[in-house]
């Protein structure tokens, strides 16, 4: 058995989506996949149970707080 979680995140612009998910992309591989469709970051973890899938966006999403700063630190 295995679940799934689809994030789907939107920003105000397709240069703002792409410089937050340059920064994530180094920290996604093997447990999210992620693309960027125009102002939106698509994320998808896929994990053997839902404990495991919890852990993985967890840490996604506080990597996404970081990589959200930088880019905003950065005047993106």
């Amino acid at each position: 058995m295995s679940v799934t979680c689809v994030l789907e995140l939107e920003y105000p612009d397709e240069a703002r989506a792409r410089a937050v998910h340059g920064a994530l992309a180094p920290d996604n591989a093997p447990y999210v996949t992620a693309r960027v469709e125009g102002s939106r970051v698509i994320a998808e973890a896929t994990a053997e149970n839902p404990m495991s899938l919890l852990h993985t966006i967890e840490d996604y999403l506080a990597c996404l707080a970081v990589a959200e700063k930088a880019v905003d630190a950065a005047g993106r």
